[in-house]
């Protein structure tokens, strides 16, 4: 499945984005999803993830907890990334990926299915 990630943008420090993740060509499988950011010169890290089928079971990393929230919409075949509060710090391409597990979990390499990323740069 090929996943597209929107959304990014220029915002200022406070202000709020919502990212979304599409699955082209065919429906997600059934596996979590998750969101990764890589900044300039740094890992890509663990944002949030989320399973695809029963009730919503998310994850989200702590330095992001309370401000960005992941979810998502199995009839339209899609999963956001609110994010509000944004701070400097948040500055990075966001990645959405497609686990190999029906479990969200935060390791980069559970997750095989990468799309093109999104740049978010939050200003001071």
């Amino acid at each position: 499945v090929q996943l597209q990630a929107c959304g990014g943008g220029l915002v200022q420090a406070g202000g709020s984005l919502r990212l979304s993740c599409a699955a082209s060509g065919a429906r997600f499988s059934g596996n979590a999803v998750g969101w990764f950011r890589q900044a300039p010169g740094k890992e890509r890290e663990f944002v949030a993830a989320i399973n695809w089928w029963s009730s919503p079971s998310q994850l989200h990393a702590d330095s992001v907890r309370g401000r960005f929230t992941i979810s998502r919409d199995t009839a339209k075949n899609m999963v956001y990334l609110q994010m509000n509060s944004l701070e400097p710090e948040d500055t990075a391409v966001y990645y959405c990926a497609a686990s190999k597990y029906s479990i969200p979990t935060t390791l980069h390499s559970d997750y095989v299915s990468w799309g093109q990323g999104t740049l978010v740069t939050v200003s001071s």
